[in-house]
């Protein structure tokens, strides 16, 4: 199938909001640690990715702002309602899936 750049852009971006509003709406309790540990990204990596775009296309956007495009909502607020603790195993699993993936744990 051969599409053009707008169509791709536009499949991608519906792709990436479907994925946004099926994690942010109807999968809020898997918690961001599982999802860094099973697949390498969590939804703060998607806001980091978000911010990144729009960086490099010369609109400023601070982590902030990023987190509340993803979450629909500033990101203590989402916590507060959706976070729940990490047990010492999932902690260390997190600072080896970060480092693999993201980079060094600060």
């Amino acid at each position: 199938m051969t599409q053009d750049d707008q169509t791709r852009t536009e499949l991608e971006a519906a792709a990436f909001r479907a994925l946004m509003q099926h994690l942010i709406e109807k999968r809020p309790d898997v918690q961001n640690i599982d999802l860094m540990n099973m697949a390498g990204f969590c939804r703060n990596c998607l806001s980091r990715w978000y911010q990144a775009a729009a960086n490099a296309r010369g609109i400023e956007m601070d982590k902030a702002q990023a987190r509340e495009i993803v979450y629909g909502m500033p990101y203590e607020q989402w916590v507060a309602l959706n976070q729940t603790p990490a047990d010492d195993g999932k902690q260390a699993a997190f600072a080896e899936a970060f480092a693999k993936n993201v980079g060094k744990v600060e």
